[in-house]
C-alpha cells in the first residue's frame, strides 16, 4: 500500500507567506526536530516571520550532544528572499539559517552556516547562561525525506477537533501540520565533523498563535527504522474540570495515520539532563500501545518574551524509544508550571 504524503491537506500550505500578512501577530514558521540514529545528538532549529516585524525572523538553533554540550542560538536576522528557484514561495529563511520546500510533503532542506555560543544543558535547565560563552562556528546541510503523512491537530479524533475549534488550546497550537522524516547530510561544529543519518519531525504553522492561560502540555514523536511511528500532544487536567485536548496517531508505515488518546503520559515533574523515563501508552481501536522512552540529552527552552507569573517552564528533549523490541531517537517537549517545579524555593535538577 503506497503513502499519500499529503494526507490531503492542501499544498498550497506548504508555501511560506511572500508578503507581510495584514494581521497583526501572524506568523509563519518552519520548525524541525532531529535525532541522529547513533543517538550522539540530537537538534531543534526553526525561524519564526512574525507579522509586522517582516524585514527580519527569529532564528532557533539547538544542537544537544548526549555529552551534555549544547550549541543554543537565538537570534533575529535579514529575511531571505521567499522566491525559490522554482518560482514558487518555498524558501522561509533569514541571516545563517534556510529551509527550503524541494518538492511538497516529500522534500525540504535545512542549511546553517554561522556562530552560536556553545553552554551546556545544565546552564539551560538552571538558567544560568554565561555571560560570554565561546561561540563555535556551525554548519550543516540536511535534506529532509518525509516518511508518513502529516498531522493536522483536531483532524484525528472527533471530540479533539471539537476541543481546539472552541477552546483556549486551539490558540496554544495556532493553525499547523507536523510530518515525520528521515534527514542525510553532514554538519562541523567547531574542528568536529558529523555524519547525519537520523529521524526526525516538521512543523509547519502559519497563523495567529496565543499563549494567555497556558497550563502546560505533553508531546512526544518518533518514527522507528522499520518505517513505524507515533505521536501524540495532550494538555493536563484543566482547572475548571473540562475535558483537555489529547489526541495522536500510530502509523504502520503504510496507508494512513490511525486515531489514538494518550492514556499514559509522562507529565514534566523535574528538570535533569537526561535520564528522565518518557514512556507512554496510546489507546486506538485495536487496543492499547505501550512504548518505552528514557530521555538522552535535556533542554530548557528560552527565549526573548517576558513571561507571566507561574507561566510553564518548557522541557525539550531526546529520547530513546522501543517499542516491541525495535528502537529508535524521537523528540519529547514538555511544561509545567514553576510551583510545580520547585520544591522549598529549590528547583527538582540532578547532575
Amino acid at each position: 500500500m503506497t503513502i499519500d504524503l499529503t494526507g490531503g491537506v492542501q499544498i498550497r500550505r506548504e508555501y511560506i507567506f511572500a508578503q507581510c500578512p495584514d494581521a497583526p501577530g501572524t506568523r509563519d514558521a518552519v520548525n524541525v526536530w532531529i535525532e541522529n540514529g547513533n543517538g550522539a545528538f540530537g537538534m531543534r532549529i526553526g525561524v519564526e516571520a512574525l507579522a509586522p516585524k517582516w524585514d527580519t525572523h527569529e532564528i532557533w538553533l539547538d544542537i544537544a550532544f548526549s555529552d551534555g554540550r549544547v550549541i543554543s542560538g537565538r537570534e533575529h536576522g535579514p529575511t531571505h528572499p521567499a522566491i525559490g528557484p522554482e518560482g514558487l514561495p518555498t524558501v522561509r529563511g533569514a541571516g545563517p539559517l534556510r529551509f527550503r520546500c524541494v518538492e511538497p510533503f516529500r522534500t525540504w532542506t535545512v542549511f546553517f552556516k554561522g556562530r552560536a555560543p556553545e553552554i551546556t544543558a545544565m546552564d539551560l535547565i538552571k538558567g544560568t547562561i554565561p555571560a560570554d560563552p565561546v561561540l563555535r562556528d556551525v554548519e550543516f546541510d540536511i535534506e529532509m525525506t518525509m516518511a508518513a503523512p502529516p498531522w493536522v491537530p483536531g483532524s484525528l479524533l472527533a471530540d479533539a477537533g471539537k476541543t481546539l475549534s472552541s477552546g483556549v488550546e486551539g490558540e496554544f497550537m495556532s493553525p499547523r501540520y507536523e510530518q515525520l522524516f528521515r534527514a542525510k547530510g553532514a554538519m562541523r561544529v567547531g574542528g568536529e565533523r558529523f555524519d547525519v543519518n537520523a529521524r526526525g519531525l516538521r512543523i509547519r504553522r502559519q497563523g495567529l498563535r496565543k499563549f494567555e492561560g497556558f497550563w502546560g502540555h505533553c508531546w512526544q514523536s518518533a518514527l522507528f527504522p522499520s518505517g513505524r511511528a507515533f505521536g501524540y500532544n495532550t494538555y493536563p487536567p484543566r482547572p475548571d474540570g473540562k475535558p483537555s485536548y489529547n489526541e495522536g496517531y500510530i502509523f504502520d508505515g503504510r496507508g494512513k495515520l490511525k486515531p489514538a488518546r494518550a492514556v499514559q503520559v509522562p507529565w514534566l515533574t523535574r528538570l535533569a539532563p537526561r535520564g528522565d523515563d518518557v514512556s507512554l501508552v496510546l489507546e486506538t481501536e485495536d487496543g492499547p500501545v505501550a512504548i518505552q522512552g528514557e530521555t538522552f540529552v535535556n533542554t530548557r527552552s528560552r527565549g526573548s518574551a517576558i513571561l507571566p507569573p507561574d507561566f510553564p517552564i518548557v522541557q525539550q528533549a531526546h529520547a530513546c524509544y522501543h517499542w516491541d523490541g525495535e528502537e529508535t531517537f524521537g523528540m519529547v517537549e514538555r511544561s509545567s508550571p514553576p510551583s510545580k517545579m520547585f520544591s522549598s524555593g529549590v528547583m527538582a535538577a540532578d547532575g
